[in-house]
C-alpha cells in the first residue's frame, strides 16, 4: 500500500493507494470519525480484484489539510475535493464508494457531477433528500441524531471529547458496535488520527466537527434533481444506532439503477463488521 500526498481543489490530501495502475478507479470515503483506516478490510480484496484504489482522507481528517473555519467544509468544496482526485488519476470517471459522512459526500457527488461517476456504492447512509424530509417529520430519527445538534455549540464538544484520552470517543465506537469490532490496536490508530494539529494547533476532531456545522449552518442549495441516475448499491446494516432504517428503500426509490441490501446482524460500522460479505457485495456490484 502506498502512502502519497496529492494536491486537490487547494489543498493536500493524503491518500493510501492500492491496485494495478491501469485498473478502473475505485475512490473509498470514509466518515465520522474515521480516517482511510476505516477502509482496511476492503482496500486489499478490491486490489487483488484488479481494480486501482484510491482512499483519502477526507480535509480536516488525519494527515490532510485542515483549513480554518466552518465554510471550508461545505458539501460544495468536499465533492469539489474527490473530483480532483480523479483528474489527478486521470480518469473520466470513477466508482466511489462511502460510508457515513464519506456516504453524503458520494451522493451529492452523484447528484452533481453524475458524468464522473461509474457507479455509486453508499453504506449506511440515506439519500441526502430522504435524511433532511425524515429530519423534519421522524421524531425517532431526530431523536437518533442528538449528537449532530450537539456538536453544533461552539469549542464545547471539542473540549469534552478530548478530555481522558478521547474517552467519550473511543466509548461512542465501541458501544454502537458489536463487542470486538474495534481492539485497542484500532483505538490507538483514531486517536493518534484524532490528535493530528492543524495550522491553528487545533486538534483534527475540531475540523471534523466543522463537517457537521458547515451542512447545517452553510448548505448551499439542494441539487435541483433529486433523482441519481448512477447505477448505485445501498447497504444497510440494521442495527445502526444511528439512522433508521426506513429511509434506506425511500432512498433508492429515488435511484434508476438501484439495489438495496440489509444486512440483519450488522450495525453502522457494517464494513467492519460483515467485510466479507460487503467485499462480495461491492465486488459482484462493480462487476456486473
Amino acid at each position: 500500500m502506498l502512502s502519497r500526498f496529492i494536491e486537490t481543489n487547494g489543498l493536500r490530501l493524503h491518500v493510501m493507494e492500492k491496485g494495478p495502475a491501469d485498473g478502473p478507479l475505485v475512490i473509498l470515503l470514509h466518515g465520522f470519525p474515521e480516517f482511510w483506516y476505516g477502509w482496511r478490510a476492503q482496500i486489499d480484496a478490491l486490489a487483488d480484484a484488479g481494480f486501482r484504489v484510491w482512499a483519502p482522507d477526507q480535509r480536516g481528517y488525519n494527515l490532510s489539510d485542515k483549513p480554518v473555519g466552518i465554510h471550508a467544509y461545505t458539501i460544495d468544496k468536499l465533492t469539489a475535493d474527490i473530483i480532483g482526485l480523479i483528474d489527478t488519476a486521470g480518469q473520466e470517471k470513477a466508482t466511489v464508494i462511502g460510508h457515513d459522512w464519506g456516504a453524503v459526500v458520494a451522493w451529492w457527488l452523484a447528484a452533481t457531477y453524475p458524468q464522473r461517476l461509474a457507479r455509486l456504492a453508499c453504506l449506511n447512509v440515506p439519500h441526502y433528500a430522504v435524511m433532511l424530509r425524515f429530519l423534519r417529520r421522524s421524531p425517532h430519527q431526530l431523536l437518533h441524531s442528538w449528537y449532530a445538534g450537539f456538536f453544533q455549540i461552539p469549542w464545547l464538544p471539542e473540549w469534552l471529547t478530548e478530555r481522558g484520552n478521547w474517552w467519550l470517543m473511543t466509548r461512542a465506537l465501541r458501544r454502537t458496535s458489536r463487542p470486538g469490532t474495534f481492539n485497542e490496536a484500532d483505538l490507538r490508530r483514531y486517536r493518534q488520527a484524532w490528535s493530528q494539529t492543524g495550522p491553528t494547533g487545533d486538534t483534527a476532531f475540531r475540523t471534523m466537527v466543522n463537517w457537521y456545522r458547515a451542512f447545517a449552518q452553510q448548505r448551499p442549495p439542494l441539487p435541483a434533481n433529486e433523482q441519481i441516475t448512477v447505477p448505485t448499491l445501498l447497504i444497510w446494516g440494521a442495527q445502526d444506532a444511528f439512522l433508521i432504517r426506513d429511509m434506506a428503500q425511500p432512498s433508492i426509490n429515488l435511484c434508476v439503477d438501484g439495489r438495496l441490501v440489509f444486512i440483519e446482524t450488522a450495525t453502522h460500522w457494517v464494513q467492519h463488521e460483515e467485510a466479507h460479505t460487503v467485499n462480495r457485495l461491492l465486488l459482484e456490484f462493480m462487476r456486473h
